[in-house]
């Protein structure tokens, strides 16, 4: 009864029109982001974060904004999946298999609405879970001192190169990287100067949205720069959309797979690290198996293999909520830079969060489950008007992105050593890419950094420098475990998962042909 009652405390901060205004744009706005080939959640939050704090919004309508914005986003990578057999991100690789094969067919509209369906029961069903479980986490974290946070964070590490990463030493690098450059600025228990080479813009260390935003929206822009050509659907465009509603036989077989595939996405989006690419294919690798074991109907425009992944990946996007709020963990690449956005508003979740900022989080809940009912709203009538955007050229796109960032940024800080900071920061990310180091994992150190070196140096503190503290608790021995086979564990089924995924819809779309 009491989540209840703070539930319906939230929809009171939520339904105000303000805050239903922004959770309409931000899911709109993430709609149109997610289709584009390329961008993805995690780009379109760090694209709009300078816009959130230009505009002076406080911390809620911020969060609701953004948050919006990444489940639209979520929604939207099936768009370009199913119409060009372009994946929006890379959770939406799975709902190619079966979606693009449909729009073959003249099914296209159908397949989208479909793809819609599943994707607010998935999203809906991973919010309520959000309810339930967050709150229990948070009674867990109360028992963490700081030697149990300070292993939490390198769970974080540990495990944020997603369980399908080949290349752990590249994650661990870019973590490394990301470590050194929360390091620079002023010693927080000495004041002495560590990395800024006597430059004063330095002293105070790196804003983390300048590199987010560099990081992720102009590197983007580089490399659109780089390939400099207009996507596929302005050269050919999509398919005809066809008709809109499925037929409700169609819905009554596709319920089981949702089902199923909503599950599965909820628990992968739990754990630190999986995310919603893991959660896509577990949903559609168990689909496949359950109900076309001979390769029948899958890979041919199969319903149930649109409404399953796409179940699965809104549901782990949900659940990547539930660690960040409640333990201050991201749970995925999106939700890292979402957590640079509560520690910019000066709000620091974890188990205090739930008590210190009631207003904050049951608000943002609230409007997650609002934000759901206007997406599937949009997502079917509107469905013309969203795969009209795969045919905007990047010349125009790509030069608004930029324009956004640049202007967001120097209205934040008013700083043009910011702005250039925020370049160099670009180009780092682009040759980041261009190496295959990953970048969540140095945005996880620049946000992290500063608190496992306080909640370090207060373990030793308390210890009187006895680094046996650090394996002292059980909670600590098991985070180490969890820490050391998240890190270990990829090595050796990441490539073969990874090559899995790859045979899957290589397979399916020679059967296909």
């Amino acid at each position: 009864m009491e989540i209840l009652s703070l539930l319906g405390d939230g929809f009171a901060v939520a339904l105000t029109p303000q805050n239903l205004f922004l959770a309409l744009m931000g899911c709109f706005l993430g709609t149109l982001m997610g289709a584009l080939p390329g961008l993805g959640p995690a780009n379109g939050v760090a694209i709009l974060i300078p816009i959130a704090f230009s505009l002076g919004l406080g911390p809620t309508p911020s969060l609701i904004l953004l948050t919006s914005v990444y489940y639209g986003a979520m929604y939207g990578g099936r768009i370009s999946s199913i119409l060009l057999n372009i994946p929006g991100d890379e959770p939406a690789m799975m709902t190619c298999l079966d979606g693009y094969p449909m729009a073959l067919q003249g099914k296209a509209g159908e397949a989208l609405s479909l793809s819609g369906i599943a994707s607010f029961v998935g999203a809906f069903v991973a919010t309520c879970g959000l309810v339930v479980l967050a709150p229990q986490l948070v009674k867990i974290a109360l028992l963490f001192g700081p030697a149990e946070y300070f292993v939490l964070f390198t769970v974080a590490f540990a495990t944020l190169g997603g369980i399908t990463s080949t290349n752990q030493a590249k994650s661990a690098f870019a973590a490394a990287l990301g470590l050194g450059i929360a390091m620079i600025g002023s010693d927080s228990q000495t004041g002495s100067q560590r990395f800024t080479f006597d430059h004063i813009h330095l002293y105070d260390g790196i804003d983390f949205l300048i590199a987010i935003v560099g990081l992720f929206a102009l590197s983007e822009v580089f490399i659109f720069l780089e390939q400099h050509n207009s996507s596929a659907a302005a050269k050919s465009g999509p398919p005809k959309i066809g008709r809109i509603l499925p037929d409700f036989k169609i819905l009554k077989r596709c319920v089981p797979s949702i089902t199923r595939g909503t599950a599965l996405g909820f628990f992968a989006g739990v754990l630190p690290g999986a995310g919603a690419s893991l959660g896509s294919f577990l949903a559609y690798s168990l689909e496949k198996q359950t109900v076309d074991r001979k390769g029948e109907t899958f890979g041919k425009g199969d319903p149930r293999g649109v409404a399953a992944p796409e179940a699965g990946n809104n549901a782990a996007s949900g659940g990547a909520l539930v660690p960040m709020l409640a333990l201050g963990v991201p749970g995925s690449g999106t939700t890292a830079v979402l957590l640079a956005v509560l520690l910019q508003l000066n709000i620091t979740p974890g188990p205090l969060l739930f008590t210190k900022n009631p207003d904050v989080v049951w608000g943002l809940i609230a409007a997650l489950f609002i934000g759901n009912f206007m997406l599937l709203a949009m997502n079917i009538p509107l469905v013309g008007l969203f795969t009209r955007v795969l045919l905007v050229p990047t010349r125009i796109l790509m030069p608004v992105v930029a324009m956004i960032s640049f202007v967001g940024i120097y209205s934040i800080t008013g700083s043009t050593f910011d702005v250039m900071l925020m370049v160099g920061f670009g180009v780092a990310g682009w040759v980041l890419r261009k190496l295959e180091i990953p970048l969540v994992p140095v945005i996880l150190g620049i946000l992290l950094g500063n608190q496992m070196e306080v909640n370090l140096r207060r373990a030793m503190t308390i210890s009187d420098g006895d680094w046996s503290t650090l394996v002292g608790s059980p909670l600590a021995i098991i985070l180490w475990i969890i820490a050391i086979a998240g890190f270990v564990l990829p090595m050796f089924y990441g490539r073969r998962m990874k090559a899995r995924m790859e045979a899957s819809r290589n397979e399916d779309e020679f059967i296909g042909d």
